[in-house]
């Protein structure tokens, strides 16, 4: 697994980059918790969706966000944050112009960052939000949420209380042309301390079955003329 250095609105950033044989393979990006409470590229959960990803044949690529590891800049944030995952995806994508689609994957911060993200760039087909954070962070901008995903959490999270994730999830399920899928890992903490096979083998769900074109809204029907 390559290391890179790529450049970034502050300086040079910090990734770890498996590109996929296949030219036209979907890119994902893997985004890390909070920079400032020990969030970074090599966090057990992003380290594992990463290999996720790439055991399916997606170029996938994690980073440090600026000021974390061998990136430069200091924490900005999150709007820093944002400008750092969407170098990152142009660097990704500027290795790779054959790939038409990619997927976004957030754990807490990371969530957040890369929801924003999805908004901004319409090739982002699909997304994973674990454990995020609707309490801390304003999650308003989804309006409308541009793709299908998946958002996971514990319901034993005292981080980001059950309640406001289910808050978000209910908001975003009102929307039309997506599914938002919704699942809850039982007795798990913000950190899934000991569930953490269990919240991979939900993700592996939902990408696997994403891949097989489930769990996509049914197209609109078609008007009789």
């Amino acid at each position: 697994m390559p290391e890179v250095i790529f450049n970034g609105p502050a300086g040079r950033l910090e990734g770890r980059y498996q590109p996929s044989k296949e030219k036209s393979a979907p890119i994902a990006i893997i985004l890390h918790p909070h920079p400032q409470f020990g969030g970074t590229m090599n966090n057990q959960i992003v380290y594992q969706l990463f290999y996720m990803f790439q055991k399916r044949g997606f170029t996938t690529l994690r980073f440090n966000f600026r000021g974390i590891g061998r990136s430069q800049g200091e924490f900005d944030h999150g709007a820093g944050e944002l400008s750092d995952a969407a170098s990152a995806l142009d660097w990704v994508q500027s290795l790779h112009p054959d790939s038409k689609s990619c997927w976004v994957a957030g754990y807490s911060f990371g969530a957040w960052i890369g929801m924003q993200l999805l908004m901004r760039r319409p090739e982002i087909e699909g997304f994973m939000s674990i454990a995020p954070q609707p309490n801390i962070y304003d999650f308003s901008f989804l309006a409308p949420c541009p793709s299908s995903g998946l958002i996971i959490h514990g319901n034993a999270d005292k981080v980001a209380p059950e309640k406001d994730v289910l808050g978000l999830v209910d908001k975003l399920k009102t929307q039309k042309g997506i599914l938002i899928t919704h699942k809850t890992v039982e007795g798990a903490n913000h950190f899934f301390n000991g569930q953490v096979d269990h919240l991979l083998a939900e993700c592996e769900d939902y990408l696997d079955r994403r891949l097989e074109g489930d769990l996509v809204p049914e197209p609109a029907a078609k008007r009789i003329r």
